[in-house]
């Protein structure tokens, strides 16, 4: 069946924490949040972990540099998320297995959703499974399309959303489980024709759907991960949840 292996995207400045320190390394109940990503990661049976740096690329491998199971690969230039995993293209092409890739400022993530994810990708043949929430208020965020029968069709942002889709309470959440190789031949394919000119992962599934790949996307994550920390308020209401959950100061 192959390694389960991570890529973890950790590039980014988090410009809305007013702080010259990378986002990833903000502490959360003492910890670097991306220490809890990790910690979850090797909890399902990553073997090897992928970490996308960029701004201040340094601080956050020396940070992290007691992880010896983390490969760090550079994005220099932030070209957008998929941009970010085509710098691990030369990890990626020798592996065989299962490649979920992640945020690194998500310590929310929880073991047991990443290990239904896989179990479900690994059993039922997918090239793509991407790790989805139902929200009540999904605003903001992508809405997973489906067809009439249920059938996973595409993710839309909530800006391209047509009334009816921006209904869907089913929303992307930025988690996805891909076969190494087929991860590999869409970021081949990938291009940055959109109005940023970026490349971005939320095209790969469609990518692979239109190569006739098995690609669906599992309501597995819970409630508590669809907190993000953009912000320092935003910040203080992930340390108030996780002490809630029953996380512990370092």
């Amino acid at each position: 069946m192959g390694k389960r292996i991570a890529v973890v995207l950790a590039a980014g400045k988090g410009t809305r924490m007013q702080s010259e320190m990378p986002k990833v390394l903000f502490p959360v109940l003492g910890r670097p949040m991306i220490e809890y990503v990790l910690d979850a990661l090797r909890e399902v049976g990553v073997e090897k972990i992928v970490c996308v740096v960029g701004y201040r690329a340094d601080d956050v491998q020396k940070a992290l540099e007691s992880h010896d199971d983390l490969v760090f690969v550079e994005q220099k230039e932030q070209l957008g998320t998929g941009h970010a995993v085509q710098m691990c293209l030369d990890e990626l092409r020798s592996a065989d297995g299962s490649v979920v890739v992640l945020a690194g400022d998500s310590p929310l993530v929880q073991s047991s959703s990443l290990g239904e994810l896989f179990e479900a990708f690994e059993v039922d043949g997918h090239a793509c499974l991407l790790g989805t929430l139902k929200r009540e208020d999904p605003t903001g965020l992508g809405r997973i399309v489906r067809d009439a029968s249920g059938v996973f069709e595409g993710i839309v942002e909530e800006k391209d959303a047509t009334p009816d889709q921006r209904s869907i309470n089913e929303v992307n959440m930025s988690t996805y489980v891909f076969q190494a190789p087929r991860l590999v031949e869409a970021l081949s394919r990938l291009t940055n024709d959109n109005a940023q000119g970026e490349y971005y992962l939320t095209d790969c599934p469609k990518i692979l759907k239109e190569l006739g790949d098995k690609v669906d996307a599992l309501p597995v994550l819970k409630a508590c991960e669809a907190y993000s920390i953009n912000s320092r308020e935003q910040l203080a209401e992930v340390e108030r949840v996780m002490a809630e959950i029953g996380y512990n100061k370092s």
